[in-house]
């Protein structure tokens, strides 16, 4: 099946994205409109105001919505223009590698701190772990539990009797499994 988008040059599909993305703003904007009316009848009822007051609270806010819709692209436009500027100035920065979930520099690798620089992998490699903030409200390395190891025993006997002779021995045999179990892990 043939994508429409695919009859079409590719600046005309860059239109198309471009007023799809304009339609979007413009859906999120009359929902914050909707939002805000609503809220301020709700409020008004809820507290006694005025009509208006209601009406000046609606139009504080319509004045926000706009405001932001208009600075939006200014801000856009200046925080790609800052990046861009950082970008071309330090080549380091140009590519970082995040390590919020943690991993290893193998290299010597360089690193800004307060007082300088700092420096790690210089004599191999080194890990990043990520911190937690425990329950206890101490920082520390978090461990990743596994999911719960479920095993299943099946004894057939052929009476009551005969499994309660045989149930030290069956216990045994559950302790040194579970034993071997830990030791794995």
């Amino acid at each position: 099946m043939t994508n429409i988008k695919d009859l079409f040059s590719e600046d005309f599909n860059g239109e198309i994205s471009a007023i799809e993305g304009e339609l979007l703003r413009i859906d999120e904007l009359a929902k914050g409109v909707g939002k805000t009316i609503v809220n301020s009848f709700n409020s008004a009822i809820m507290s006694g105001k005025s009509l208006r007051s209601i009406l000046r609270d609606i139009a504080k806010s319509f004045a926000n919505i706009a405001l932001k819709a208009a600075l939006k692209p200014i801000g856009n436009f200046a925080s790609s223009f800052i990046e861009q500027l950082f970008r071309t100035a330090n080549p380091l920065i140009a590519n970082p590698k995040p390590f919020a979930k943690g991993g290893v520099i193998a290299a010597p690798t360089y690193f800004p701190l307060n007082g300088g620089f700092g420096v790690a992998g210089e004599a191999g490699a080194e890990a990043i772990l990520p911190l937690k903030r425990g329950s206890d409200g101490k920082l520390g390395v978090a461990s990743v539990q596994s999911a719960p190891i479920n095993i299943s025993v099946n004894i057939q006997t052929p009476n009551v009797q005969s499994f309660l002779k045989a149930e030290a021995e069956i216990s045994a045999m559950l302790l040194s499994a579970v034993k071997r179990g830990v030791r794995a892990s």
